[in-house]
């Protein structure tokens, strides 16, 4: 039987539904037959990365994830829930307490609020590949973590929960650390804009690319498909539970030759510009799959070239120009105009 075949009919949480890799996750999940329930704040995500969605298989609730209202009976009605909400590394650089609430505290009373459902069979929890910081050679689960950021601090510190939860608790909860994700409806918005797309934006309306530092910091680039794929299937692989399991391509390319596959890619002349490093970035990221390949069948299936083309030709099928879309992009975008404070909430307490 295939694990997958077990999300038909299955009522599922995706907290930060509808932003880039959720959104992926709650399509992909769709097709599977599932009903899933959409938890997003809508501070980085849109309802529009859910255009399309069946009205009877997918139900939206715009709320935060710490919610200790309307969070607990959205939960205890699923049994299944992947966590992907969350505030990116650049908005780390700007608002670092911000940051913690959501990714490391938000993490920690979910998990809380899962607990108390008493109907969750599988609980994945997304962590991020910036939890190792910058190392050298291939990057397994057991590579010491050395985040660079509060972003990559606070994540760890969430996944760190789970796995306490799972140990404490028995709850059944499992890891997943994506390396650098790219593909369709990916962020180039404001704190939340990512290289590939701004670099793919500013070569399609004709300006050059901005490389901060050397330009020989390597990452690790995923399809979206592929990386929302190993999310899904780490929720319904029971031998994943209590284990900590990497999503990545696992081929090493700088951001030199990112920047000229990009612009191979558009069909036009590299035009770069170098600018001075950004704060806590990453030099070296490579990750090592093995063991979700081994456990669950992960195979990334989609090479970096393909990928981008994709990406290329969903950026082109959209009503607004490239030259729109950068409007929402400033250079520095780790230094971009704060937005409205999210607000706090004060713990629940419950009884075992």
């Amino acid at each position: 039987m295939n694990p997958l075949d077990k999300l038909k009919g299955r009522k599922v949480l995706v907290t930060g539904g509808a932003g880039f890799i959720g959104s992926q996750l709650v399509r992909l999940l769709v097709e599977q037959g599932a009903f899933v329930i959409v938890v997003d704040n809508l501070y980085t995500g849109k309802r529009e990365n859910l255009a399309g969605l069946p009205a009877d298989q997918v139900e939206l609730h715009v709320v935060d994830l710490r919610d200790q209202t309307i969070m607990p009976e959205l939960l205890k009605r699923v049994s299944i829930v992947y966590h992907l909400a969350a505030l990116s590394v650049r908005h780390s650089l700007h608002s670092p307490y911000e940051n913690h609430q959501v990714n490391a505290e938000g993490a920690l009373r979910l998990l809380e609020m899962a607990r108390h459902a008493g109907t969750i069979e599988q609980y994945v929890h997304v962590s991020t590949s910036e939890i190792y910081g910058t190392g050298s050679g291939d990057m397994t689960e057991d590579y010491p973590p050395r985040p660079n950021t509060v972003y990559g601090a606070a994540k760890l510190c969430g996944e760190m929960y789970a796995l306490a939860y799972h140990l404490t608790y028995g709850f059944p909860a499992v890891v997943i650390r994506p390396f650098n994700a790219y593909g369709p409806r990916c962020h180039h918005e404001g704190d939340s804009g990512e290289v590939i797309p701004l670099f793919m934006l500013r070569c399609l309306s004709g300006k050059e690319m901005v490389i901060f530092g050397d330009g020989m910091q390597t990452r690790d680039f995923t399809y979206v498909e592929d990386t929302a794929r190993g999310i899904m299937q780490a929720g319904v692989t029971p031998a994943c539970v209590g284990m900590i399991l990497n999503l990545a391509y696992g081929k090493m390319v700088t951001i030199n030759e990112l920047a000229n596959i990009v612009a191979d890619v558009v069909g036009v002349a590299p035009n770069i510009r170098h600018d001075p490093p950004r704060p806590g970035d990453t030099l070296y990221l490579l990750g090592d799959s093995s063991k979700a390949r081994e456990v669950m069948g992960f195979e990334a299936r989609i090479s970096l070239r393909e990928g981008l083309t994709r990406l290329k030709d969903w950026y082109l099928s959209l009503g607004s120009t490239p030259e729109q879309m950068l409007q929402q992009s400033p250079v520095r975008n780790w230094e971009a105009g704060r937005r409205p404070p999210l607000p706090n909430y004060e713990w629940a307490t419950y009884q075992d």
